[in-house]
């Protein structure tokens, strides 16, 4: 407004008085009119002087500012980094094949155009930098390190948290704050990925035969124990032996056992 009324004013006066002082009314108008600027919502304004740096200006709206200021725009948006899949060895040196998505934001304008040479460029390869320690520093799972008490595949949670503090440690000093990071992909590399499927598939195997052994001998013991009490049939320790052997072919057994009817004696 007020350089719309130094024109007219320099109108009006280079009309009635004087173009010398016409022009003196122009000049000071247009270098009013060169420090308007406009600065939008989610957004700084860093202004630097002969070199050095004089400030940042966040407030939205039509703003007026030294002209002999250098303007630089910076979003302070939050912005969302999608990782590319990456091959990394675990921390007992199988390929895997991780990605991960952070959500970060420039909080500290001066620190993200002045302490790095690309903001952008720099968070881009930290965040992969800190996804590829993450992984060397913790196994895929516990099937190989019994005693890992966090794994990237079963602690999601807190692997997640560990992402974050090692991308605040890395991007602090770029005036960066993470305000989130999650692993996306997680998955055995392909030249190794079969192998690890048949060892899984082995020890859940095993797993369900030790679980299946352990409920069939409880049954025995109990089957005994309540043959004793209501004094059913008196057993030597043979007969005893040969109910025990039958009882867990029939529990372990993986399919339906036909029962043979014994005619005669154990004996005979």
């Amino acid at each position: 407004m007020a350089v719309v009324c130094l024109l007219l004013a320099g109108g009006a006066v280079a009309i009635q008085f004087s173009i010398i002082l016409a022009v003196l009314f122009l000049f000071v108008s247009i270098v009013l009119f060169i420090g308007i600027t406009v600065i939008n919502p989610n957004e700084a304004m860093v202004c630097t002087l002969f070199g050095e740096y004089a400030g940042t200006m966040r407030q939205g709206g039509l703003r007026w500012v030294n002209p002999l200021y250098s303007k630089t725009r910076i979003s302070l948006r939050a912005r969302n980094l999608n990782g590319q899949t990456i091959k990394v060895n675990d921390k007992m040196g199988n390929p895997i094949e991780i990605a991960a998505v952070v959500v970060w934001q420039v909080t500290d304008t001066a620190k993200a155009l002045f302490d790095v040479d690309n903001y952008v460029n720099f968070v881009q390869i930290q965040s992969e930098a800190a996804v590829r320690f993450l992984t060397s520093s913790h196994s895929y799972d516990n099937m190989e390190d019994e005693h890992e008490a966090v794994t990237l595949r079963d602690n999601t949670g807190q692997i997640n948290k560990f992402l974050e503090q090692e991308l605040d440690e890395r991007l602090g000093q770029a005036g960066v704050q993470v305000m989130e990071a999650r692993i996306s992909h997680l998955a055995y590399a392909p030249e190794i990925a079969g192998a690890m499927l048949q060892r899984q598939q082995a020890t859940a195997v095993v797993s369900a035969r030790k679980q299946i052994v352990e409920g069939a001998v409880g049954m025995v013991e109990m089957a005994l124990a309540r043959l004793a009490e209501k004094d059913v049939v008196q057993l030597d320790e043979e007969r005893k032996a040969a109910m025990v052997s039958n009882l867990l072919v029939v529990l372990c057994g993986e399919k339906s056992v036909s029962p043979v009817v014994n005619a005669g004696t154990l004996y005979n």
